[in-house]
C-alpha cells in the first residue's frame, strides 16, 4: 500500500471538515507524527456540541491510517435522524446511569430488542439477565464476563472516558445550598430557593438547557437530554435516588417502602397529599384529583407494556414488572417479614408516620391519612430483582393521570400517525402557536405552561404536598434554550440564567475564577464512547475491522484534553462496577486486525 506521513492526512482533514484545534491535535507530547498505511474511509456521526471530543476522535482514527468522514448535526433530532437512517460506521454517544444500578447502565443499551439496542447478541442477553438477579457480591464476575465479551471480544463499541457532573451556580442570586447535584438523579427543582425569599412569587428561577425540541411529554416516549430534567421534575414517582444513588421514600409518592422476603414483592404506602396539576389560562390549576393507587397501576402497566404507546422508549426498563396490585387485606401486611431482618412489613411501612396505618382504602375516595386510612400497593416481580426500585425511581415511572391519558389517547396504537393523530405529551400541544392545546396533568412540583424556540415556562403545581418541606419553593421556572457553551456561560455571568447544567469540563476555570459563580462537579454516572452501526457496513460485518478501529484510540488523550476530569473507562458499567480492565491503544493490534480483515473480504 502507499505510504505517507500523518500530516498529510490531517491537512487533508482540515479541509474537507474543518479542524478545531484540540491538545491532542497541537501538543506534540500526546501525538508524535508516525508512517501510516490507507483504510478504509471511516464515517463518524456527532453533535456539534460534542465538537471537541470528535475531532480527537478523528485526530486518532487518521493517526492510524483510517480515512474519516465527519458527519456532524446541529442538534439532537437531527442527529437522531442520521443515526436512524444508520448514516455512520461509528457514533459518538453518551450515556448516563441515571437510576444509580448497573442493570440499567447496559440493558436499554445492549439487551437484544432494547429500546436503545444496536445489537443482538444471545451472550449478552444471558449475562445481563443473570447479572439483574444477582447480589452486588455475586454480579462483579458477571459484569466483567459481560464487559470483555461486549468491548474485547466482539468490539461493538469503544469506550473513551467517564466525565464528571458539574453544575454552576449563580450564587449572588441562589441560595448555593439549596440546590443539589446527584450523581444519578436529574436537577431537582423544588428544594431550591433565592438568596433573597421575597423573590420566591415573582421572579422565575432560570436554568439552561441546550435542546429545544422535546421527545415527549409522556414519561415512558423518551430517555435523553431534551426531557430528563422536564419529566424528572412534572411527574413524582413511587421512589427517588439519594444524591448518592440510595433508593428513598424522600420526596416521592410514597411515604416508605419495604421489599418482603424473597427480593421478588416490594411494598409502598402512598401519600395523600399529591393531586394532580392542570393549565387553564395560562396558570396551574389544582385539579383536586388525587394521584392515587389506581394511576400507580395504569402507569406501571403501560410503562411495562411495550405495545401501549407508538414509539415506546422505556419499556425494556419495567419489564421485570410482574403485577401491580392494592393491598386489601391488612394482615397480609402484618404477616408478610420483610427482608430487612425479618420484621412485618407493617412496621416498615409505618415508620415515622403521622398515624399508623389503620385501614387500607382499595378506592382513592377512601383515603384519609389522617384517620389512618392508606392506599399500599404492592409490586411484584417475574423473579428476585431488587435492582427493580432504581427503575421505579427513574422518570419513566413518573405517574400519569389514567383518566386524563386515556381521554386523550384514542388513537389505535398499530396505525398511529405522527402527522394526524394527538397523543399525551406530544410537544406541539405546548408549544405557542396554533397548536396549543395544554392537555398536560402533572403529578410532580411542577407543570409546563408553554414552550417556544428560546424558552420553556412553568409554574408551581399548588397541589403537590402543600405545607411540607417538599412543597415548591419558587413559583416560577424558565428553561432557557441556549446551545453554545460560552454563550451559556456569559448569560449565567451576567445573571440572565441562573443554574448552568452540564458544564464542560473546558468551562471549569471560567466559572472558577468568578467570585459570583460557584461550581459543583462530582465524579459521574456518565460515559462518552462511540458505537458501531451493526446493520449493512463494512463494520457491521467485520469483528476484526471493528478491533482493528478499537485499538486505536487512547482514553489518556481524552483525559488530558480535559485537565484530568476525566477517568477512563470500559463500558457504560464502568462508574457502577469496579472491574480491574484496562482499554490501552495498540498500533500492533490495530495492523494485525486490519490485516485480518482485508484477508477475509
Amino acid at each position: 500500500m502507499k505510504k505517507r506521513w500523518i500530516i498529510m492526512i490531517l491537512s487533508l482533514m482540515v479541509v474537507l471538515v474543518g479542524c478545531v484545534e484540540t491538545k491532542s491535535s497541537s501538543n506534540k507530547d500526546n501525538s508524535e507524527d508516525v508512517e501510516v498505511t490507507d483504510k478504509i474511509e471511516i464515517e463518524v456521526l456527532g453533535m456539534s456540541s460534542s465538537e471537541d471530543d470528535l475531532n480527537i476522535v478523528r485526530d486518532q482514527l487518521a493517526k492510524s491510517g483510517f480515512d474519516v468522514k465527519l458527519n456532524l448535526q446541529p442538534d439532537y433530532g437531527s442527529f437522531k435522524a442520521q443515526e436512524d437512517a444508520g448514516n455512520y460506521d461509528l457514533s459518538l454517544s453518551g450515556w448516563t446511569t441515571v437510576t444509580g444500578n448497573p442493570d440499567y447502565a447496559i440493558r436499554s443499551l445492549f439487551i437484544s430488542d432494547g429500546d436503545n439496542s444496536k445489537l443482538n447478541d444471545e451472550e449478552l442477553d444471558e449475562l445481563i439477565n443473570q447479572a439483574s438477579t444477582e447480589t452486588p457480591e455475586e454480579y462483579q464476575e458477571t459484569y466483567k464476563q459481560f464487559e470483555e465479551k461486549l468491548v474485547f471480544d466482539n468490539a461493538y463499541t469503544v469506550p473513551l472516558y467517564t466525565n464528571y457532573k458539574t453544575q454552576a451556580i449563580h450564587s449572588e442570586i441562589l441560595d448555593e445550598d439549596t440546590v443539589r447535584l446527584s450523581k444519578s438523579r436529574s436537577l431537582a427543582w423544588e428544594p431550591i430557593d433565592f438568596n433573597d425569599t421575597s423573590k420566591r412569587d415573582e421572579d422565575p428561577l432560570i436554568v439552561s438547557q441546550t435542546e429545544s425540541s422535546f421527545t415527549s411529554l409522556d414519561p415512558i416516549k423518551g430517555n435523553d437530554g431534551s426531557i430528563n430534567m422536564v419529566n424528572t421534575n412534572m411527574y413524582v414517582r413511587l421512589v427517588n435516588l439519594t444524591d448518592d444513588d440510595e433508593v428513598t421514600s424522600e420526596g416521592s409518592l410514597s411515604y416508605n417502602h419495604s421489599i418482603a422476603e424473597g427480593n421478588d414483592t416490594y411494598y409502598f404506602v402512598l401519600r395523600d397529599d399529591v393531586n394532580f396539576a392542570k393549565v387553564e389560562d395560562g396558570e396551574a390549576v389544582d385539579t383536586g384529583e388525587l394521584v392515587s393507587a389506581e394511576d400507580v397501576i395504569f402507569s406501571l402497566n403501560r410503562a411495562k407494556d411495550p405495545d401501549s404507546v407508538p414509539d415506546h422508549r422505556t419499556y425494556s426498563l419495567h419489564e421485570h414488572i410482574k403485577d401491580i396490585e392494592v393491598v386489601s387485606d391488612i394482615s397480609e401486611l402484618e404477616s408478610t417479614k420483610s427482608s430487612n431482618e425479618g420484621n412485618p412489613i407493617i412496621e416498615e411501612l409505618e415508620q415515622d408516620l403521622n398515624q399508623d396505618i389503620s385501614s387500607l382504602a382499595t378506592d382513592k375516595e377512601d383515603v384519609d391519612n389522617s384517620k389512618g386510612s392508606y392506599q399500599v400497593l404492592k409490586v411484584t416481580t417475574t423473579e428476585p430483582f431488587p435492582q427493580v426500585l432504581n427503575y421505579l425511581a427513574h422518570q419513566s415511572a413518573g405517574i400519569v393521570s389514567e383518566e386524563q391519558v386515556k381521554s386523550i389517547n384514542t388513537y389505535d396504537v398499530e396505525s398511529y400517525d405522527v402527522d394526524t393523530d394527538i397523543a399525551y405529551g406530544d410537544q406541539k400541544t405546548v408549544t405557542e402557536g396554533n397548536s396549543y392545546d395544554n392537555q398536560l396533568y402533572a403529578s410532580g412540583p411542577y407543570i409546563l405552561i408553554e414552550k417556544d424556540d428560546y424558552e420553556a415556562n412553568f409554574v408551581k403545581n399548588p397541589g403537590y404536598m402543600a405545607e411540607t418541606e417538599n412543597e415548591a419553593k419558587i413559583e416560577h421556572v424558565t428553561m432557557s434554550f441556549i446551545k453554545d457553551d460560552d454563550s451559556k456561560l456569559a448569560a449565567l455571568r451576567n445573571g440572565e440564567v441562573h443554574i448552568f447544567y452540564g458544564v464542560p469540563q473546558t468551562k471549569f476555570d471560567v466559572v472558577d475564577n468568578d467570585d459570583s459563580l460557584k461550581r459543583q462537579s462530582i465524579p459521574s454516572n456518565a460515559v462518552v464512547y462511540l458505537h458501531f452501526n451493526m446493520d449493512d457496513r463494512d463494520v457491521s460485518e467485520s469483528v476484526d475491522l471493528r478491533k482493528s478501529i478499537l485499538y486505536t484510540f487512547n482514553q489518556q488523550e481524552f483525559i488530558d484534553y480535559y485537565d484530568g476530569n476525566a477517568e477512563k473507562a470500559i463500558s457504560t458499567l464502568s462508574p457502577l462496577v469496579d472491574i480491574d480492565t484496562e482499554l490501552t491503544a495498540d498500533p500492533a493490534k490495530v495492523e494485525e486486525f486490519y490485516e485480518k480483515y482485508e484477508e477475509n473480504k
